[in-house]
Formats: structure tokens, sequence, C-alpha cells
């Protein structure tokens, strides 16, 4: 399972969805995924790439994670742990 593949499965447990109904360009609100969903599917992705992710869910339009989208989060996931190799 690649990152995208693995991202998409997290963010479809806490929706409830299968993977394959899960799209790169849903919002996590087109998921159904509130704000306590969010922060599990952040922590989630935390611990299944061991990696801090910044984001602050008291302040989310301030955080430097992209929640937008699936895509989005993918996205900065993948920067995160390439960030994170390429200073170990």
């Amino acid at each position: 399972m690649d990152l995208r593949d693995k991202v998409t499965a997290i963010i479809a447990e806490q929706a409830m969805l299968e993977p394959g109904e899960v799209k790169p360009e849903h919002s996590p609100a087109d998921l159904g995924i509130d704000s306590l969903g969010l922060v599990e599917s952040i922590f989630a992705i935390e611990e299944a790439f061991d990696i801090s992710v910044p984001f602050n869910a008291n302040a989310p339009e301030e955080s430097d994670f992209d929640i937008s989208s699936v895509a989005a989060i993918t996205d900065a996931v993948e920067r995160l742990v390439q960030e994170q190799h390429a200073s170990a």
C-alpha cells in the first residue's frame, strides 16, 4: 500500500466509507468528517507515518497543514514524510 492509499484508507475509516468512495477532490466535510473526526484522522496519520503534523484543531486555518481536500492532505503528508527522511 503506497502513501496515497494509506492516507485515503485512514480518511475513509473516519468517514465510515470504503476507500474507493473517497476521491482526491473531496474535502473532509464532503465525507461527513467533523472536527473531532479530523483530529482523529490526523492522529492516525501521525502514527501510521511516524510524523508530527503541524495542525492546530482550534485554528485550522492558521495551520501549516492543508486540510482542504484529500489530495491536499496527502500532499502535505508526503512533504512531511520526505522532510523527516531528509533530517534523519
